[in-house]
């Protein structure tokens, strides 16, 4: 180590670290956390719908009356009170039977996937996930040394031929994809969700082609038109992990999740979390456990839904009335994201600097394409910003996207991207959008 690099450890580095880059988002927190600046950039709750006095009582009891267990070491699989309340939320969705010995508490739904990846994956292995797919589970498998397959959707969720060709494609390169990773209902980035139909059909392709399957399911219970439909661990007991969080329906800050799994692989989860973390957090386990006995959470589930649903109809005919002719963005009916394709030759991430200069942020469309392709796209969050403020966000955004469109114009400058590919189909403007 000489001191002429930035970095004085990069040649004691593991391999496994060289390819790791900067998350998107992370790298937008800094500045969208800015109060001057409107951010349709993170993917935060609003927790200040939660009854926090109420909150704060319940975690000053559990400390006073039960500290000595709740401030102590834990279990690696998680308090078994815990687990029993998991698998009641679990039922809600349709996930009935589930038993609490095949429950692993997990810190947050992120180190849920972590373990999967720690579990099944060997540096080069294959990883097939929906295009766009989330940041952070994109963050576990690079970290892992596996290459991810992304696998094209449209507005009803993964394409079906799309994944029994990318399985096809894979077995013909002379390797086997280990597992699909999908979030099939109100997906992250894009907000679509995977039809009745093709549950069923992706469900078929994986178990012919004894593909794992990794169900991420954060948003389901956040639905603003009627239930989501039934999860895939609901359809299919063999082969499916089911992956969840409270993050979207309490506290993201308290970092519980859990993974429901095949009653063969718990134990050896247990053992990886261990290995991991050593037990998650017995003093949050204890409060989400307090506040699924004690408090109303389920009208507080139904607050969040009636808040959200306003705030991304806010969003969306704020879309339809000020974005430029050729933008185009997907309808969710739950979670906490839209999926906008920008006019042809506009590059969301090249962008980025003159939109933090107009006091706006949004995340890339590269964050969510394992192959920095995307920069056509760009995410929008509408759970956090007031409706107000989500409108004067996109009055921002709008105003950036027509000079760059106008500088293309006298210039032509128009600057290649990969819009297209694996791109989602979204909504044009009109009507049907207020």
């Amino acid at each position: 180590m000489t001191g002429t690099t930035q970095d004085d450890y990069t040649d004691l580095y593991a391999r496994r670290v060289r390819g790791m880059t900067t998350s998107e988002i992370r790298a937008l927190f800094a500045v969208a956390s800015r109060p001057e600046v409107v951010s349709l950039a993170g993917g935060s709750p609003y927790i200040s719908a939660l009854p926090l006095d109420a909150v704060g009582e319940m975690l000053g009891r559990l400390a006073a009356e039960h500290g000595a267990s709740s401030l102590q070491y834990g279990i690696g699989q998680g308090t078994i009170d815990l687990r029993e309340r998991i698998c009641e939320v679990m039922a809600l969705s349709g996930i009935n039977g589930a038993s609490p010995d095949d429950v692993v508490v997990t810190v947050g739904g992120q180190q849920a996937i972590d373990l999967l990846a720690r579990l099944f994956l060997d540096p080069g292995d294959v990883v097939l996930a929906e295009g766009p797919s989330y940041v952070g589970a994109l963050g576990v498998f690079q970290a892992a040394q596996a290459q991810v397959v992304h696998v094209a959707m449209d507005d009803e969720g993964l394409i079906p031929a799309a994944l029994e060709e990318s399985i096809a494609a894979v077995a013909r390169s002379g390797r086997r994809a280990k597992f699909l990773y999908t979030i099939p209902t109100f997906q992250n980035p894009a907000g679509v969700t995977l039809s009745e139909e093709r549950r069923e059909q992706v469900l078929d392709i994986c178990e012919r082609a004894g593909l794992l399957v990794v169900e991420d399911d954060p948003y389901g219970m956040l639905s603003f038109e009627g239930d989501a439909p039934l999860p895939l661990r609901a359809r299919r007991h063999d082969g499916v992990f089911y992956v969840s969080t409270f993050s979207k329906t309490f506290a993201p800050g308290l970092r519980v999740g859990w993974i429901l799994a095949p009653h063969a692989v718990r134990e050896k989860l247990v053992m990886m979390s261990e290995a991991n973390v050593l037990c998650p957090s017995a003093f949050a386990q204890g409060a989400v456990t307090q506040y699924l006995t004690n408090m109303p959470w389920r009208e507080q589930v139904k607050t969040y839904r009636e808040l959200y649903r306003e705030r991304r109809d806010a969003l969306v005919t704020a879309l339809r009335d000020l974005m430029p002719a050729g933008t185009a963005w997907t309808h969710p009916t739950g979670g906490l994201f839209v999926w906008v394709t920008l006019p042809e030759g506009l590059d969301s991430k090249a962008m980025m600097p003159r939109a933090i200069a107009a006091r706006v942020a949004y995340v890339p469309g590269t964050g969510f394409y394992a192959d920095g392709t995307g920069t056509g796209n760009m995410r929008l969050n509408f759970s956090y910003a007031t409706p107000e403020r989500l409108r004067e966000g996109v009055r921002r955004l709008s105003g950036v996207m027509q000079q760059e469109l106008a500088m293309r114009a006298v210039f032509g400058t128009a600057a290649p991207h990969h819009r297209r590919r694996g791109a989602v189909a979204a909504d044009a403007p009109g009507p049907d959008l207020a």
